[in-house]
């Protein structure tokens, strides 16, 4: 009986987790980012005020990358993370720069040329999938955009599945307190730094920590890919 309800419980955890991802979570939450003025958000993203900009060095040499190493900027945006990501991993290693907007891939692209960074492609992915091959990244770095995943779970499997054995996935995002963030915060983003950890864990991930850079209103967090355990034989029916 109990093998039963156990079955019973894993199904419908399955079931709820499929139905999930038949619906978008955010929808209409990427619709100013089809066809992007890419001039007017260098000036959002790239703006002193912002925190992730101000900090931007802090949240690069928080992900204690490495020469040769590849990573994958996703939701890349104007691109100014790559240009950091690409210094940091050297000529050796490689930066993936996905975003869901062919206008910021064509921005990437003009500004890797105009530094002259030979080792950043830029990749156009879609609102389910990342678009990476299988076991191609070593780390996949998400900055204020965790929330504009519109189907999360099939997202992370993407991202778990472009992750090398034992990648680390680093997710920087807006702290979201009921009371206490900005209304934008709040009207803005679907969930808090909880809700991230939850989601994140439940596709395969193992919470690392959490690292203080000093942004009140951001947060960083850290995953390592949790290992696909093998199927057990299975004992023969009577």
């Amino acid at each position: 009986m109990k093998q039963t309800l156990s079955l019973v419980v894993v199904v419908f955890g399955i079931c709820t987790l499929a139905f999930a991802q038949e619906n978008s979570v955010a929808p209409g939450i990427n619709d100013n980012f089809q066809t992007p003025d890419v001039e007017k958000y260098i000036k959002i993203f790239e703006g002193e005020s912002r925190s992730v900009f101000s900090h931007r060095h802090e949240i690069v040499q928080a992900l204690a990358l490495k020469p040769g190493m590849v990573v994958g900027d996703i939701g890349a945006g104007t691109g100014f993370f790559s240009l950091l990501i690409s210094d940091a991993v050297g000529p050796e290693g490689r930066v993936y720069a996905v975003d869901i907007a062919k206008n910021f891939i064509d921005h990437i692209e003009k500004i890797s040329e105009d530094h002259k960074k030979t080792n950043i492609d830029a990749i156009i992915c879609d609102e389910r999938s990342v678009k990476l091959p299988e076991h191609s990244i070593d780390v996949a770095f998400i900055c204020d955009v965790y929330h504009h995943f519109e189907y999360p779970y099939d997202s992370l499997e993407s991202i778990y599945t472009a992750l090398r054995p034992g990648g680390m996935m680093v997710i920087v995002d807006f702290v979201r307190i009921e009371g206490l963030s900005k209304e934008w915060t709040l009207n803005h983003v679907r969930g808090g730094m909880g809700t991230v950890i939850d989601e994140a864990q439940q596709a395969g991930f193992n919470f690392v920590e959490k690292k203080d850079l000093g942004m009140d209103d951001q947060f960083v967090i850290t995953f390592t890919k949790r290992p696909k355990k093998a199927q057990e034989p299975q004992e023969p029916q009577e």
